[in-house]
């Protein structure tokens, strides 16, 4: 984390307010402004990330250096890395 200049958090200690939502409005606005994006999805409840922006079918993989984020456009500006990818039931909470 000490590589990644800028850290933007959005939480809630409520379900259902659009966290993931805001969060992928948010990158993709970073994106077309010309940054690029990683977004953690660590949503215990319902990882929704990966449906949001259109990437729920993909598999991550692993590298050397740990896990491989999905890029979600061709120019790999934004990348999103979820606890969604890693469930094999993409209807489970993490937590029960």
């Amino acid at each position: 984390m000490d590589k990644i200049k800028h850290k933007i958090l959005v939480l809630s200690g409520k379900g259902g307010v659009g966290k993931s939502t805001v969060s992928a409005q948010l990158a993709r606005e970073l994106v077309q402004q010309g940054k690029k994006v990683g977004l953690l999805d660590i949503d215990l409840c319902g990882p929704s990330l990966p449906r949001i922006l259109g990437v729920e079918d993909q598999k991550v993989r692993q590298s050397s250096e740990g896990w491989v984020p999905i890029f979600v456009d061709a120019d790999q500006k934004l990348c999103v890395m979820s606890i969604g990818f890693l469930l094999q039931d993409k209807t489970t909470a993490v937590v029960w």
